[in-house]
Parts: C-alpha cells; structure tokens; sequence
C-alpha cells in the first residue's frame, strides 16, 4: 500500500471525540456505496448507519442517521478515542476507503463496496469491508446492531464459528461473517460486539448477507476476487464517460453517485436513497424520497446521454415508458418496479436525524395533481429520439394519451412542481410544461402520422404562450412570475430559457432571470420560493435551483457568472463529492437527502451548457444570446 499516496487522496479530516459525538455528524458525513439494488451510507466514524433490504424501498435494518438509539447500525472503529477520520473513494470506482488516526498514532484503514457488476441479475445481497492496519497495530472493536423494520423489531442474535446470525421477528436474516474467530458478547443496549488487534500485514474481512439461509464462512464469499472484479466493473464504467471538459472531477463523480441511484432490474432511477434527513436542522420538512419521479426523466435521459452513458437513458425512458399504463395513465411518481407509491406513515418511535420529526415513510404527494408532468414525460421521448433511441407504435400510443390529456387538462390548477400541501394554482411553470409538451409533441405525431393531432397541439402551444405571456407577467409587464395574479418569484421561472420557451435575448426572459435572483438568491445559492407553501418549517436553499441559475445564465452570455455560480455549488459538495438536496448558505451544511439525483443531474447539465459556451466564446463565434442559446440547447 502505498500510504503516500493514499493519504494525498483525503480530505480534511473529521474528529470523532466519543461514542456520544455520533449525533452531531452532519448529514453528508458519509460515503454511499452499493450495488444496483441498494445502497448504503458508510459515515466517517466506520458506522455503516443507512441500509434498506431487500431493495432502496425496503425497510431499513441500519438507521442510525435517523435514530442513534433505536436505528442500528454495523461498526469498525479502533478503540481508542478520539480519532481523526478521512474518507475517499478509489480513483473512478464506488469503492470506499476509510482510514481512521488516534492520538497515540494507531491508524486502522478500511475499505467498504457492495459487489458490482455489469449483469443486472447478480447483486449478491452483501456488503463486505476490509481491515487493515497500515503500521503498528492497532485494537479494533467491531459492533454489529442490525434493527429491522425500521427499527421496530430487535432480532434475535446468536453466535457461530463463523461470526453472528441475526434473525427478526418477521423472517428477516443477516448474517456478519468474520474471516477471523472473535469472542462476541452482548451489549446491554442491544447488538453484540467484539474486540480484535490487527498488526501491520494483516487483513480482517467483514462481510454481511442477507437472503441467506445459513451462514458462511469469509472464504466462501471469495472477498478478494470480489473486491478486483468491482474496481474493474467501476472503473470499465467510469471509462466510458465521454465528458472531456473543465468540470470532469464533478462530473465524473456526479456520474458514479447517478448510477449508484438506478435500480438495475428495472432502470429506475431513485430520487435518493434515503427518507427524511431534514430540509432544515430540527424542521418538519422530511420526506422519503426512495421513489422515481416521472419528472426526472427528460432531465436523466438528457444527462446521462450527454455523458456517453446510453444504456442507462435507454433503460431509465424504458422503465418510465412501461409504468404509464392505460387504466392509471401518468402518475407522478412511482415504486422502483413501476407500482405505486405507497401511502405515507410516520414513524413516531424514531426521534429523527438531529431530532427532526416526523420521520415519514411513502409520500403522499403521489396523490396531487401536478400537470407539469405531461411536459416532462413527452420531453423525455423526443430526447430519447433525438438521441437515436425508436418510438415502438405501442409508446406512441401511450404518448398520444398524455398528449390529450394535457390537451384537455392544461387549463387546470395544480400544485406543480415544488408538491407546496396546498390548493392547486394557475402555476406557470406547469402551464409552460404543458407548452413544451405541445411543442415536443407536434413533431412527433407528425412522425406518426397524425397531422391533425399536430395542427391540434401547435395550435394549443401557440395558445399556452399567449396566455402565459399574457396572465403570467407581472403588473408591469416586465418579467414573468409564480403564478398567475402573483406577484412572487419562483426558481422554477428559471427553466423557461432552459426550454426555450421564448428567445433568449427577449427581455421578458432576461428580466425574469434577473428578478429572480434579486428575490431569491443568497450569494451564489438560490431558494426554490419564499411563500407560504403548506408544510411550514424553514429550508435550505435549493442546490438544483441553483445549477439551474447557472444554466440559465450560460444561455444568456453571462458566463463568467455562470463559472462563478456552478463552482460555489460543485465545491459545496462534501468531501467526496455528493450533494443532498439543499444546503444553508450560511456556512454550506448540506440539508435534505443525500445523496440527490435532481442535484447531480442539475450539476452534468449546467456543467456541459458552460463548458459548450466557453467552447464557443474561445473558438471566437459571434457570440450573444440570439445565437447561442439555441446552440446549447441542442447540446
């Protein structure tokens, strides 16, 4: 090993004083790893504290980030405390590496990855982690507390020659087996532990399985191949990444996090892994959000095409191509599989990350009304084609659905896009979504041989515009606004030069970015909105929003400004690169699910606008707006 250069590869470190310091952990005081199935976070004390069997939705058997207590959680740390921590990933894979210093100079390392590969039938259902002491030796205590159920059933625990078995009143098993015999014993608040001195040249293996009916030894689970073919799958995937311009440490990273996020069976992608880690430290605004949202899809598809990473667009416009169904239509959001979302439940025995209740699981927003939608979904088919992919008759048939629903529809109030618990309102955002699906729309059932379909839905683009231009301006006529009869800005106001729903040197829309920002931004970071929305609680301000900001100012001829603000955000990212959903601009604590699709996606985006306008401007092209935005749009 060479430790050099391991080291070079950490960042600041993290302290961990005692047992009781674990509470205070930021959220982003973690790694994820995971397989295409599930995903765990691994914190920078050696606690894997977040995991959910079978799969993203399942229930959780480690929740410390939501309760210390009563969450669970499997642990390697050296006995000794304090301790200074760093974590890093190995270059271009998923694969983490912890290395833990105490204050006397013992150093325990460890490495943690759930087996990867490229056959999306054959996640193995384990996690394996490998000890290692760099020099010296160090003594290492091992603590493994599984809660399943969301920490409402304690399982029965008992020993073998092997390691520990953990059963649960309900069926659910995990084993830990350890490639080493350790005398384990019972902790009074639950969980068994066990000690161990590792010496320089030594390696313990750790490695949890579920779905298991027995327990096996180490050796069976053949660690050491698993580990060589997971960099190679990580780092082959990672090989393909076709991004070659200033921003490729972020987008890179953005790309590894993504793919960690789709749920292999089926394409899915999630929206994070995670359910209610907090908006805002203490607050009410706490959702779970382990589903896939047909919003996302054209973002996705858009992203992940750009990046050289085909298959998952294919595969991810697939899954939301067969969830829409002729007896529900579109929802807005649904199960990895495909079902439905499940009704929302809060979980009232755990106190919540930094005691931020309710802890929720499902989401009830699966029921609003949100039109903007339609917009998303036919947005996500003309990219799919304008990227090589073929409508099949059937999707089409699917498609021409919801483009007559939006026909029939798009007049309606909704909730839109922000899911405020609420009444609907006349939201522009929605009512240009419905613009864009039109738009997108007419082209293809033009395609399809439907021309009065596309005399129908020019017609209603046309129209949408009008009004929007019409109803949805400020008093003044100067700049577009949340609402129609509103006189408040919304960050969602952002997309509208995103679209392309107007020039890009029309000052209506230039004004509308500008207004924005003025209402809404703190520095370089921007809120979603500053309304009453329902829910109550403060919140962070929103990391998309803001790579939305950066886009839109791309599209403009603002780039230097755009540099300025992609950078604040990329560089907000915690000490491996991932972004939650939020953060306070106060001092860039990351709030929100963690990690967050909508924020990796936001940064591949904006990353390639910016990086297409720099191009541009040095490659000497007449450059202002009329030109260039609807060359980064074709992008």
């Amino acid at each position: 090993m060479d430790l050099v250069s391991l080291a070079a590869r950490f960042s600041k470190p993290f302290v961990v004083r005692d047992k009781g310091s674990i509470a205070t952990l930021p959220i982003d005081a973690r790694g994820i790893i995971g397989d295409g199935v599930t995903a765990a976070l691994v914190a920078v004390d050696g606690a894997i504290d977040w995991l959910c069997i079978p799969r993203f939705d399942g229930p959780s058997v480690f929740g410390r980030i939501l309760d210390s207590e009563r969450g669970g959680s499997m642990a390697i740390r050296p006995t000794e405390m304090p301790f200074e921590t760093l974590q890093a990933y190995d270059p271009d894979t998923n694969v983490l590496e912890t290395l833990m210093s105490t204050a006397s100079g013992r150093k325990l390392h460890l490495i943690d990855f759930m087996p990867f590969t490229d056959d999306n039938r054959a996640a193995l259902g384990e996690l394996h982690r490998r000890i290692d002491c760099p020099s010296g030796e160090v003594e290492v205590e091992i603590v493994f507390d599984p809660r399943f159920d969301y920490g409402r059933d304690v399982p029965r625990m008992w020993t073998t020659d092997e390691g520990v078995v953990a059963e649960g009143k309900g069926g659910a098993r995990m084993s830990l087996s350890v490639s080493r015999k350790l005398t384990f014993s019972h902790l009074p608040e639950g969980g068994m532990r066990a000690t161990t001195t590792v010496r320089e040249g030594e390696m313990v293996w750790c490695v949890l399985a579920w779905h298991k009916a027995s327990i096996d030894c180490v050796a069976a689970h053949r660690p050491f191949e698993q580990l060589r073919i997971t960099r190679r799958t990580w780092r082959e995937w990672a090989a393909k990444l076709s991004y070659d311009g200033p921003f490729r440490h972020h987008v890179l990273r953005s790309a590894l996090a993504l793919k960690l996020l789709v749920y292999a069976p089926t394409g899915a992608v999630v929206a994070a892994p995670t359910t209610s880690l907090p908006e805002w430290k203490g607050g009410t605004r706490n959702w779970d959000y382990r589903y896939t949202w047909a919003r996302d899809a054209a973002m996705t598809i858009r992203a992940t095409n750009l990046l050289g990473y085909s298959t998952e667009a294919r595969n991810f416009y697939h899954f939301i191509r067969d969830a829409v169904r002729s007896d529900r239509g579109l929802d807005l959001m649904y199960t990895i599989d495909g079902g439905p979302v499940p009704e929302e439940e809060e979980l009232r025995h755990l106190v919540g990350s930094f005691g931020s209740q309710p802890v929720r699981i499902g989401n009830a927003a699966r029921d609003q009304v949100q039109l903007d939608t339609y917009g998303a979904l036919v947005d996500a088919a003309h990219l799919y084609v304008r990227f090589g992919g073929s409508l099949t008759l059937e999707a089409w048939h699917k498609l021409e659905s919801i483009l007559l629903t939006s026909l029939s529809r798009w007049e309606e109030p909704d909730q839109g896009i922000w899911e405020p618990r609420q009444g609907g309102r006349h939201n522009v955002h929605s009512k240009v979504m419905n613009w864009l699906a039109m738009d997108r729309g007419e082209k293809l059932a033009t395609s399809f041989g439907k021309p009065e379909l596309s005399r129908s839905l020019s017609e209603a683009a046309l129209k949408i515009r009008q009004e929007v231009c019409t109803r949805g301006m400020d008093p003044t006529g100067k700049h577009f606004v949340k609402a129609y009869g509103d006189d408040t800005a919304d960050a969602a106001l952002l997309l509208l030069p995103i679209h392309g729903f107007l020039d890009d040197d029309d000052p209506r829309l230039v004004e509308t970015v500008r207004w924005v920002e003025r209402e809404l931004s703190d520095g370089p970071y921007l809120y979603r909105y500053k309304t009453a929305d329902g829910v109550g609680g403060d919140e962070g301000a929103f990391t998309l929003c803001g790579f939305w900001r950066a886009e839109a100012l791309a599209l403009q001829g603002r780039i230097e400004e755009a540099v300025h603000v992609f950078s604040a955000h990329a560089e907000s990212s915690n000490h491996l690169g991932l972004l939650a959903e939020e953060l306070d601009p106060r001092d860039r604590t990351q709030l929100g699910n963690f990690p967050q699709a909508f924020s990796h996606l936001g940064l591949i985006n904006a990353a390639w606008r910016i990086d297409l306008a720099l191009r541009l401007r040095d490659e000497g092209a007449a450059f202002g707006p009329r030109l260039v935005g609807p060359m980064l749009r074709r992008a």
